[in-house]
């Protein structure tokens, strides 16, 4: 019998060689997740997110935003941060240097504008910021040729003739200095040094209705600037009216209560009122917040040496002649309170008597220390 063999149906090796390349597609996708995965030592913590750098155009802002709300100190530090990332930013400079001034630290201020003007000395606001500067600083020559070279430049800049008059009457010039002022102010009604500098003048000139009424419009413009608020005190305190000085001083200590200036104002006018002992601790919460205040020294020395607490008048009148912020008094009264300390020191107070008398040659003060001390030896 004949049995056929039956064909067997041959299989097809498509599938193998699909699963072949999946295997092998498998096997290199784990291999590269191994090479890029590094393995961490679970007791090291992983490296921070880096934390976004702040662009200048936001420093900037928050300067501007500052500055607008009267807070002095936080925008200088706001500017300082739009300089570390453009060095070459004359605007940031020139506002640093303008607010250093604002707080006292005029040789800061000095420094700031000169490098502003370094990067661009044809800008006229800086040179009429460094002229400002130079003339809080006391370099009154320096100042009154810088405020004329940006005058050169822009003979329309309110700023520049507010400084330059600012200039001219510290230097005396009265004439000038009124006029200087009367033109800024024309040049420009809304600018707030046009009017605060007039004001100043106005006071100097013993013209104080008109200075108060000056100062004010500057308020009006910005409320929140504390120095205009110490410059129509200083008004009233020139003419004996302690109470409405001492209420323009704590305006400004409200309005910025982390600037040194408004409390220095304020101790001065205790001092001046004869509550030296207020004096005292207000002018000790100035250098609290700003060590580097200088006029505060010079005010605490002599709130110091009107309570006769000689020897620490003596530290505090040599701190601030150190600083380089002392007046024809200071020498005198340093000198002076050698000889009320016990024990007396002639040895010490002689060279002070002496610098006080090239000073003022008609000094009665100075002059009877220096025979005191003669009678001594």
């Amino acid at each position: 019998m004949y049995i056929s063999r039956r064909r067997r149906k041959r299989r097809s090796i498509l599938p193998f060689i699909i699963i072949g390349l999946l295997l092998i597609g498998a096997a290199y996708v784990i291999n590269q997740s191994a090479n890029l995965i590094e393995l961490r030592n679970p007791l090291v913590p992983p490296e921070p997110t880096p934390t976004p750098t702040r662009s200048a155009l936001s420093y900037l802002a928050e300067a501007e935003s500052l500055y607008a709300n009267g807070q002095i100190p936080e925008a200088i530090d706001a500017y300082a941060g739009v300089a570390a990332l453009e060095p070459d930013n004359d605007e940031a400079l020139r506002w640093q240097a303008r607010l250093h001034a604002l707080l006292g630290h005029t040789a800061a201020a000095v420094t700031l504008a000169q490098k502003a003007v370094d990067i661009d000395p044809t800008e006229p606001r800086n040179l009429a910021v460094l002229a400002m500067a130079l003339d809080w600083n006391k370099q009154y020559d320096d100042a009154l040729k810088t405020a004329l070279n940006a005058l050169d430049l822009d003979a329309t800049l309110p700023e520049a003739h507010a400084y330059l008059a600012e200039i001219y009457m510290d230097k005396g010039i009265w004439a000038l200095a009124l006029e200087e002022a009367q033109t800024a102010v024309k040049l420009d009604e809304n600018s707030v040094e046009a009017w605060r500098t007039l004001g100043y003048v106005l006071d100097q000139q013993g013209r104080r209705d008109e200075a108060l009424q000056a100062y004010d419009r500057a308020i009006a413009l910005h409320p929140k600037l504390g120095y205009l608020y110490i410059g129509k005190g200083y008004v009233y305190l020139a003419g004996g009216d302690y109470e409405k000085a001492l209420a323009e001083f704590q305006r400004a200590v409200n309005v910025n209560p982390n600037s040194a200036d408004g409390y220095d104002a304020l101790g001065w006018g205790h001092m001046l009122a004869g509550a030296s002992d207020r004096a005292v601790l207000t002018l000790e919460k100035a250098i609290a917040i700003d060590p580097e205040y200088k006029p505060a020294y010079g005010d605490w020395a002599v709130a110091y040496y009107a309570r006769r607490n000689y020897e620490k008048a003596v530290e505090l009148f040599e701190r601030a002649i150190a600083m380089n912020y002392a007046t024809p008094e200071y020498y005198y009264e340093l000198g002076l309170s050698y000889i009320y300390k016990e024990p007396e020191d002639c040895a010490r107070a002689v060279p002070w008597l002496r610098k006080a008398l090239e000073l003022n040659p008609d000094n009665p003060q100075a002059r009877q220390g220096l025979d005191y001390c003669a009678k001594r030896k």
